[in-house]
């Protein structure tokens, strides 16, 4: 695969989907199968290391970097909504990070769990695997297991993948 202009020498595409060519994806990142990155998101990671698990899809105007000490893991099924900023934290499988959401460096966010827009998860927060979580400071609002309609989301964004893939920026839902 040709890398596109906004793609850097570190960078590790196994196969992933739909990478728009506003994507900036610098430093050590790996973006995993299926994995759709949308426009003007941007991943940069100079000293650790951003993962992006297979089908995740990193949504338009995303700010993907690394922590102070630690680098982004995002597992694999999860959509990470528009504006979103990850700084250094990990994201379990079949998460959904909702808009203008940010997550500080060491937080980690159980599977299956929901944080909801504009919410802030403050350095070091541990929620466990189900969780809904919100606010500013975000804290725990629920427990719910969230996987399937988080991975339906996932899989919604893989057809949008393989459309612009095809040229097509129109998914008619049948």
């Amino acid at each position: 695969m040709n890398r596109q202009q906004g793609i850097g020498k570190n960078v590790t595409l196994d196969n992933p989907g739909f990478i728009h060519e506003t994507a900036r994806l610098q430093g050590k990142v790996y973006v995993g199968p299926e994995v759709s990155v949308w426009t003007y998101a941007v991943t940069r990671c100079e000293q650790f290391e951003i993962h992006i698990g297979a089908r995740s899809n990193i949504q338009d105007f995303v700010m993907i970097h690394e922590g102070v000490s630690t680098g982004t893991r995002i597992g694999e099924d999860c959509s990470i909504t528009h504006h979103v900023t990850l700084h250094g934290c990990d994201i379990g499988d079949g998460c959904l990070i909702g808009i203008h959401a940010v997550v500080m460096d060491g937080a980690k966010i159980g599977r299956g769990s929901i944080v909801a827009g504009q919410a802030i998860v403050r350095e070091n927060a541990v929620f466990p695997e189900y969780s809904v979580i919100g606010g500013v400071p975000a804290k725990l609002i629920a427990t719910r297991d969230q996987t399937d309609a988080n991975i339906a989301n996932a899989r919604y964004y893989q057809r949008l993948s393989a459309a612009y893939l095809k040229g097509d920026d129109r998914v008619i839902e049948a």
